[in-house]
């Protein structure tokens, strides 16, 4: 038999036996059995241990005192599992009895073997209860394959419960394997593909999957550009400028944009856009002004809001695309929930409820976030209302939450973006760090596979990614001459990003040309 001491890999910290034994289960589990035997002749090593083989033997010749003692004789076992199992044992025993008909033989094991294991009294209810379940069964009729099928889930449930090193866990090579790969994974700045990664080199991406270079430049709009966002499938985008108009363009399956619809009928600059989660409607925010709805595909406004003095600072979807909610900069108005028809759903006003700097509606529809008299964020859960208050030290500029809704990220004039869970875990906020924002409303999103990334632009005309794990920037995106006002990722291309800036233009961007080619 191997030396179960001896040590094996670079480091030394591998135990070759337990090593062996995954091998071996690894190809047991893959329909390599001679492979396995043979590997288990060559090392002397057994992929089962001899407290399980001897249990394997009895449980298929249904020797249940011999599984008793054997259970009963394994060392350091917790007795909760050790409960768990002869419970398991004991229960397949009463029903081959009873199948039987040796009624008294079951009830002696209910009533004088059980007891004496210290079994928890409701362990030996369910054993009580099973009795009087088997017998309205049909019992006597389960012939001979039956039980040895029985008795083969009775194995694969006690491999489950029984600890190692009387057993291995299920598919622990794989596990081991696929843990290494994540946490390759979770250090790669730059992974942002949903692509099989290999086992046979150490995963590192290259910057050429994230976007990098312009590829395309959009300048319809004929003033300042405030607001850019992709739709939720990724196939539309619309911004929004200080010419008072909105516009939405179609992303070719070549990734190329044109223009759809221009939307004319604020009177101010429109500050935002928010696309319905079924991508069907649009909403417009004037400046200091009403909201109005639009209809994607025919670019018609299909509704105007708060055309009796509510002005509106801020707007979100709920998950049924038929509802939404309204922020107002006006202390006395506070947050409204509105249909599609304007109808009033529910407020929240009074004076507990400043005046509303901007809001968001996680993607599931649990929680309502906001953002209040520049450094209060407000957690609403509104189906159970409590709320958390979030207190920031510099005043807020603007708010957005992960597609997951477990984070959001808010950017301060401080020069900071800040990451917070929704769940409430982190008492300090993850920060962000190297752009540049004292004066306007700069605007970020996450972004890329699974949110991994954070984009926000600055006031020095640049734009930034961050690693979502990492404080300081990975790239530094330059192109525009102005000021960059907002950013938005693809949902479903994880490469492309898009960028609104003051120098009346809209820039896409991609992968790395150069990098590809290279």
């Amino acid at each position: 038999m191997e030396n179960s001491s001896t040590m094996i890999g670079p480091r030394g910290i591998i135990k070759r036996h337990e090593f062996v034994r995954v091998v071996l289960q690894c190809l047991y589990s893959l329909g390599y059995k001679k492979s396995a035997s043979c590997l288990e002749s060559e090392s002397g090593i057994l992929y089962k241990s001899v407290d399980f083989k001897e249990l394997e033997l009895q449980v298929f010749n249904g020797n249940w005192d011999g599984c008793v003692h054997t259970l009963n004789a394994i060392m350091d076992l917790k007795e909760d599992i050790r409960a768990s199992v002869l419970f398991l044992v004991f229960k397949q025993c009463l029903l081959e009895y009873l199948n039987s008909g040796d009624d008294c033989l079951a009830l002696t094991v209910l009533r004088k073997q059980v007891p004496s294991f210290r079994m928890s009294k409701e362990k030996v209810h369910k054993l009580a209860s099973s009795i009087l379940w088997l017998e309205e069964m049909e019992l006597g009729k389960i012939d001979k394959d039956a039980i040895s099928e029985l008795r083969k889930r009775l194995l694969v449930e006690l491999e489950k419960l029984l600890p190692p090193p009387i057993t291995v866990p299920a598919r622990r090579l794989e596990h081991l394997v696929e843990t290494a790969v994540t946490s390759q994974i979770d250090s790669c700045l730059y992974h942002n593909s949903s692509g099989a990664v290999s086992l046979y080199v150490d995963h590192c991406c290259d910057r050429d999957l994230i976007p990098t270079e312009t590829v395309q430049i959009l300048t319809e709009h004929k003033n300042e550009v405030w607001f850019v966002q992709f739709s939720n499938n990724g196939e539309y985008l619309a911004s929004s400028s200080s010419d008072c108009t909105a516009i939405t363009w179609k992303v070719g399956e070549d990734s190329v944009l044109t223009l759809k619809h221009t939307l004319r009928s604020h009177q101010n600059p429109v500050s935002f856009v928010a696309w319905s989660p079924d991508d069907t409607k649009l909403l417009t925010c004037g400046n200091l002004e009403v909201l109005k709805l639009w209809d994607v595909e025919t670019g018609i406004c299909k509704h105007t809001f708060g055309e009796h003095g509510f002005i509106v600072s801020s707007c979100a979807w709920f998950p049924d695309s038929k509802r939404l909610v309204c922020g107002s900069s006006d202390p006395e108005k506070g947050i409204f929930m509105w249909d599609c028809d304007g109808n009033e759903i529910k407020a929240w006003r009074g004076t507990r409820m400043p005046k509303v700097l901007d809001l968001a509606v996680t993607p599931d529809g649990k929680i309502l976030i906001s953002v209040l008299s520049d450094k209060e964020i407000r957690v609403l859960n509104l189906g159970t209302n409590a709320e958390r208050v979030i207190s920031e030290e510099h005043p807020i500029t603007s708010l957005s939450v992960s597609v997951d809704s477990k984070f959001f990220i808010v950017n301060l004039n401080s020069q900071e973006i800040h990451l917070w869970d929704i769940a409430g875990k982190l008492e300090k906020p993850l920060k962000y760090t190297g752009h540049q924002q004292n004066k306007y409303v700069i605007r970020s999103c996450f972004g890329g596979l699974d949110s991994s990334f954070i984009a926000s632009g600055s006031e020095n005309s640049q734009v930034y990614i961050w690693n979502k794990r990492n404080t300081n920037p990975i790239e530094v995106l330059t192109g525009h001459s102005m000021t960059v006002n907002c950013v938005s990722w693809n949902p479903k291309r994880p490469q492309m990003l898009a960028s609104a800036s003051d120098d009346q233009s809209i820039r896409i961007w991609g992968p790395s040309k150069s990098n590809k080619t290279a």
